[in-house]
């Protein structure tokens, strides 16, 4: 027994030393985590993994301009630098983050040995389409994504490559685009053209349809006065606020069974389709700041919905939902109808039809003679309670918060959660 007490204890300490190693080794492997406000790289690669390009970190170059950090040996950070042009990317590089620069131009001398990149950001400098050298991006067959937002581009980029993913237009000034500019792009599955000069003109044929696997689309802030025709059926989620649409064809979405996400605020829908919106997996739907005068069919999985500043001046709970089934039930959670034309609260109905509902957003509501109405939110009996004991106060953090979402920029507005979902 004298024996094994100091083999013990000697087991017991080389045991600890070992453990503490694991742990610090852990942590030298979690320290690239960033912040949730920094942009993180969507590619990771461990350094002992072959990736076609060898890792020698001490041996790999970098632009003088920029910083390559050890522990993202395939990213090159040139960022915020004032600078004026694009340096040399070397070989090894993956991902190259030149945002918030004054970059005019974009020759492809610089690319000329970056033939690893996956992903480019170039995002929020001055770059025009007549800089771009021709077949600059086209020659990069593993590129992944290209972020080209707030610059100055005229015209839709090309050609690009087969391989992109993931294409950020968004606050340009486009209002051309070339014939088969948009041929190839295969694997897109995220298109961001917001914030442009696009008109109907530009989306007549089947340019959009030729991107079969296609998820978000986002052409929110442009000069559309009509759907945009020939969208592939793999879309998810659509944007098209602050447009100048005014009416909705009536099968329009039958191509569009995927569709989880329909965002069509500030636009000028007026008379809709009764049976528009009928689409099995739509969980979220804003026709808000529109001229709409009815209520419509709300399918049974949409859960948020919102209609403030349109011309309602009843809702219908029977044309919301014509029959209730025990068995299969509705699964709105919220509706948003302040600034419309109510005088009286939706019919507590409502709530046997929807019986997830635990918020009625009414606001204010317009009257006739220009004065505005208050109307009590209602909830559900289930969540009665706690109404009561917070009623007053609960409504003020209601309308906090709606005031929040209004003034959250639409373009990217639950983009977040969208790029999340993809």
């Amino acid at each position: 027994m004298g024996f094994l007490s100091p083999v013990c204890i000697i087991f017991f300490l080389l045991g600890g030393k070992v453990y503490c190693q694991y742990e610090s080794y852990q942590w030298d492997e979690d320290y690239d985590e960033e912040p949730d406000d920094v942009y993180q790289p969507e590619f990771h690669f461990n350094q002992n993994m072959d990736h076609e390009v060898p890792f020698h970190q001490h041996t790999l170059g970098c632009a003088s301009e920029c910083f390559c950090p050890a522990n993202f040996p395939s990213s090159m950070y040139c960022d915020h630098r004032k600078l004026q042009s694009i340096p040399n990317i070397p070989a090894h590089i993956h991902q190259v983050y030149l945002q918030f620069n004054e970059i005019e131009a974009v020759n492809a001398d610089s690319f000329i040995n970056a033939t690893h990149l996956k992903e480019i950001n170039l995002s929020h400098n001055k770059i025009k389409s007549q800089k771009i050298d021709h077949g600059v991006f086209a020659k990069l067959s593993n590129l992944l994504q290209l972020h080209l937002q707030h610059n100055n581009l005229e015209e839709f980029p090309s050609p690009l490559p087969k391989s992109l993913e993931r294409l950020l237009l968004g606050y340009n000034a486009i209002s051309r685009l070339q014939t088969n500019a948009m041929d190839g792009l295969v694997n897109l599955t995220m298109l961001d053209l917001c914030y442009n000069h696009l008109d109907d003109s530009m989306l007549q044929g089947k340019n959009l349809a030729k991107m079969e696997k296609l998820m978000q689309l986002n052409l929110c802030n442009n000069r559309l006065e009509s759907m945009p025709p020939g969208l592939p059926s793999s879309l998810m989620y659509l944007s098209l606020e602050n447009n100048s649409i005014s009416s909705i064809p009536e099968n329009y979405f039958n191509e569009l069974p995927k569709l989880h996400a329909l965002r069509m605020s500030h636009n000028k829908l007026q008379d809709i389709p009764y049976t528009i919106f009928n689409l099995s997996n739509l969980i979220e739907l804003n026709v808000g700041h529109n001229k709409l005068k009815q209520a419509f069919y709300i399918p049974r999985n949409l859960e948020h919905l919102y209609l403030e500043n349109n011309e309602i001046e009843n809702v219908n709970v029977t044309a919301l939902c014509p029959s209730v089934d025990p068995l299969y039930d509705h699964h709105l959670t919220y509706i948003r109808v302040d600034q419309n034309k109510l005088n009286e609260p939706i019919s507590s109905y409502i709530f046997l039809c929807f019986p997830h509902i635990h918020t009625i957003y009414y606001g204010e509501q317009r009257s006739t003679n220009g004065q505005t109405i208050q109307l009590k939110t209602q909830v559900s009996g289930r969540f009665q309670d706690d109404a009561d004991s917070e009623d007053d106060d609960g409504h003020h953090e209601d309308s906090e918060q709606e005031g929040m979402e209004e003034n959250i920029d639409p373009h990217y507005y639950g983009s977040q959660e969208w790029q999340e979902t993809i």
